[in-house]
């Protein structure tokens, strides 16, 4: 580590939690890292708390800011848990505590499936906590940037975007452009939307688009 990096503050009850998922820290995380050095940055050269797979994505960042660090690490979590997460979009906590699932694995998903869904929900959402410097304020560069849907804080539009698909197996253009008609703000009708016409084809989905530009 570079022995120009300062330690950041830590309020008493997160000594022991990373700064990026709030899972317990083992490790620092130093900014800038060997990507960033040499890129401008609007803060001094900082250590913060992490775990060691926050650490291991974070190393990976090429950016301006510790900011920055972070939307990237929420990526890479939203991606690495893509699976756990969609357990909360695709079933309801009571749902799983009702289910007859029995025996080996499927057993073990309905009294545990829940609690794997909340502890990546809440490792994505986590805000980590005000970042000071010798007594002075690390202001976040990335205020206006998150987006907020169902219950879990993606980096971004895009990042929120990728996830769906994923999940429910749609076409990130498809999706996009429906999202281009109705807006963000109903970005769950656009879900819906998309989820309706899987598998179209393009002209279909084209015709389907020109509809929905009618109708808005």
């Amino acid at each position: 580590m570079n022995n120009n990096h300062q330690a950041t503050d830590v309020p008493f009850h997160f000594r022991h939690c990373c700064w990026f998922c709030n899972e317990p820290a083992a490790e620092t995380f130093a900014f800038p890292n060997r990507q960033s050095i040499g890129l401008e940055s609007s803060h001094p050269a900082i250590f913060v708390a992490s775990c060691q797979e926050c650490k291991r994505f974070a190393n990976q960042v090429y950016g301006h800011s510790i900011w920055q660090c972070r939307e990237k690490v929420k990526k890479a979590l939203i991606k690495r848990y893509q699976k756990d997460l969609a357990i909360g979009k695709n079933w309801t906590k009571e749902e799983l505590a009702n289910s007859e699932f029995s025996g080996g694995n499927f057993e073990g998903f309905a009294k545990s499936g829940w609690f794997i869904y909340e502890v990546a929900r809440d490792r994505v959402n986590f805000a980590g906590w005000p970042l000071h410097c010798n007594g002075q304020e690390i202001s976040d560069s990335s205020d206006g940037l998150e987006f907020i849907f169902d219950g879990v804080t993606y980096a971004d539009l895009s990042s929120a975007i990728e996830f769906y698909v994923k999940t429910y197996y749609l076409e990130a253009d498809f999706l996009l452009k429906i999202i281009n008609i109705v807006g963000e703000d109903r970005f769950a009708d656009a879900i819906r939307f998309a989820r309706l016409y899987i598998g179209y084809s393009r002209a279909a989905q084209n015709e389907l688009l020109g509809d929905l530009k009618l109708r808005n």
